[in-house]
């Protein structure tokens, strides 16, 4: 395949090394210092186990130099896709496939469904339909992405844990296209199995991506400090009981107990969420794909979420701080 990463961060650098490994024809669409060293030196992949592997692909910041692609992966975070959103047609043939690789509600979570709510479009993470006026849907494949890592040096990427890359078509149906997708990743060694219900496994993800992560980054704490500490666990319970109300009026079985999916979390140890890897780092954070979205969806299915929204408040005055820099915060009045 002809594949082209648009964002090769540290999800989109972690799937540009691998599938190239495995002998895919992969272009990385980076900027600044991380593409300068992937040029000069290749992209650097320290494995899970300490082992590293380099990659020699090409890369550009441009991607109308990629050319014509089999696979897109969109592999920068929710609230990047519309920037980019323009350019892709430059990469597109008649069957090239985008899959989104973004955590949290994607943009397209009410097309192709076939629900009470089939084409209603999520202002939290499309504002002005951007992405659903400039990508079309059918060129879309989703995914849900299990592995964490991180960027540790221009050009170098950190694999720190998971190896799972569920697929799926948004619309359930078994297709030729949706497997030899899962068949690429799979030679590239992740584990990427075809499901049927992209959404139900979506939110089981998010159900602690909305709690742990704007925590997280709101108390500077790990996963397993959170956990342990009586006050923030609870928070993140009430959290994800308000979330599981909502996600159960959209038709979602939650197949984990919440418990559960709490123990799950304290069992990754002492990790930092990518929320407060980016709060550390002076990045944008991801508020309205993990947050603003479920506050959204709670609007649409008339179910109260006031511990979300409080969290969402506080986080969202955090990502304004962050986006206005060391300069002193104005917001206007509403």
């Amino acid at each position: 395949m002809k594949i082209c990463v648009v964002g090769a961060g540290a999800i989109g650098g972690l799937l540009g090394v691998r599938l190239a490994e495995a002998g895919e024809q992969v272009t990385l669409i980076a900027r600044g210092p991380h593409l300068a060293a992937i040029r000069a030196n290749g992209l650097r992949l320290i494995g899970e186990d300490g082992q590293e592997t380099v990659a020699k692909v090409a890369a550009t910041d441009k991607i109308a130099e990629a050319g014509e692609q089999d696979l897109v992966i969109l592999g920068m975070k929710a609230h990047q896709v519309a920037a980019v959103v323009r350019d892709l047609p430059a990469l597109y043939g008649a069957d090239t496939m985008v899959m989104t690789a973004q955590n949290g509600i994607p943009w397209w979570y009410f097309m192709k469904q076939a629900g009470a709510h089939e084409g209603t479009r999520l202002q939290s993470v499309d504002p002005g339909g951007v992405i659903a006026d400039n990508l079309p849907i059918e060129r879309v494949i989703g995914s849900v992405v299990y592995p964490a890592a991180e960027i540790t040096a221009p050009g170098v990427i950190k694999h720190i844990e998971g190896n799972r890359f569920s697929v799926a078509e948004i619309d359930g149906s078994e297709t030729a296209r949706i497997k030899a997708v899962s068949d690429a990743l799979r030679k590239a060694g992740f584990k990427a199995p075809v499901i049927s219900d992209i959404r139900a496994e979506l939110w089981t993800k998010l159900w602690g991506n909305l709690s742990f992560n704007p925590l997280s980054a709101l108390t500077h704490a790990t996963l397993v400090d959170i956990c342990r500490f009586p006050l923030t666990r609870d928070l993140a319970a009430k959290m994800m009981q308000e979330a599981q109300a909502v996600g159960e009026k959209l038709g979602i079985r939650f197949r984990v107990s919440l418990e559960k999916r709490i123990a799950g979390a304290e069992a990754v140890g002492a990790h930092k969420t990518s929320m407060l890897q980016d709060v550390e780092a002076g990045r944008v954070i991801e508020v309205e794909a993990l947050v603003g979205s479920v506050v959204e969806l709670g609007r649409i299915t008339q179910t109260p979420t006031p511990h979300i929204d409080a969290v969402y408040a506080c986080t969202s005055l955090l990502a304004a701080s962050l986006q206005a820099g060391k300069g002193r915060l104005r917001i206007e009045p509403a």
